[in-house]
């Protein structure tokens, strides 16, 4: 699934996700949970605003670097 993400940028480029929209809501991340590295993109774990846990990847392979909801944990 896209997704629009705004990322903190640090040291580098696109560093960490601090907010994101999906289906027309934005969400804060609260906190970032974890952060791993794959062969073609890298991945956070976030929780946001809504208290659910997120995981999105950053594609790093091509010049756009795409941003994509990987998984959905609600809470509560």
């Amino acid at each position: 699934m896209q997704i629009e993400v705004d990322c903190y940028s640090g040291y580098k480029a696109d560093e960490r996700p601090v907010r994101f929209r999906l289906e027309g809501r934005e969400y804060l991340v609260e906190e970032l949970l974890d952060q791993w590295y794959g062969q073609d993109a890298a991945f956070f774990k976030v929780r946001a605003d809504d208290g659910n846990l997120y995981i999105l990847s950053h594609e790093s392979s091509s010049p756009e670097g795409s941003w994509r909801l990987v998984s959905f944990r609600k809470l509560s």
